[in-house]
């Protein structure tokens, strides 16, 4: 049976429920889903999701371009950045940028020569990140491990592979950037975007959010 965001709800309702909360959150370990919604509770901030859009393609790491564009800051942003305001998870630095390796560019030619391939994967982070993720006063592990990409039937399929997953805020964010992604791949690839598949190693919801769970 297909497990979607709606399965997922219902076992955060189930939680509440029963009252089953670790360290003031309510979490899923190893969850698995298709991604076949824009949120899982609470409403997408459309303003925001582009303003991160266009930073992550700006492959900017430093926040204070995100609250240029956003024009205000953002506080979790501002939380995990190092002293100067610089961080590591700025998605679009992590799949363009030649100082990860040009993961996007080269999944593209992965498929392109080869169109059954299996090994079209976009690595975001890196065996250095428990270092990197501290370094001058950074609080910022990424989240997002690799994403996988097959083509079948003239499909496009995305696989997104995450460490850790917030089921409010982070969850919608990132559902609009892999979506972004895929369509951009799918058009250069001249295919047709199919599912996103989730994976998280554990997808949460804090307390202060547990009021959006309905």
């Amino acid at each position: 049976m297909v497990t979607t965001v709606e399965s997922i709800r219902r076992t955060f309702k189930n939680l509440q429920k029963r009252d089953m909360s670790h360290n003031d959150t309510y979490e899923i370990l190893n969850a698995s889903f298709t991604a076949n919604a824009a949120s899982i509770f609470g409403t997408p901030n459309q303003e925001y999701i582009d303003a991160e859009l266009a930073w992550y393609i700006s492959c900017s790491r430093n926040v204070y371009s995100l609250f240029d564009l956003y024009g205000k800051e953002v506080k979790i942003w501002k939380d995990v950045a190092d002293k100067d305001g610089n961080i590591n998870s700025n998605y679009g630095w992590a799949i363009y940028s030649g100082q990860n390796g040009h993961q996007y560019a080269n999944v593209w030619s992965e498929l392109r020569k080869n169109p059954n391939s299996r090994r079209a994967v976009m690595y975001y982070t890196r065996p250095t990140m428990h270092r990197d993720g501290k370094e001058n006063g950074m609080n910022d592990f990424m989240c997002t491990t690799h994403v996988q990409y097959f083509i079948r039937d003239n499909y496009l399929h995305t696989i997104v592979n995450m460490r850790s997953n917030d089921a409010i805020f982070g969850y919608m964010n990132d559902i609009a950037w892999q979506r972004y992604v895929t369509f951009s791949l799918a058009k250069d690839l001249d295919v047709i975007p199919g599912p996103i598949e989730w994976n998280a190693g554990n997808l949460h919801i804090y307390k202060r959010h547990w009021h959006l769970i309905k």
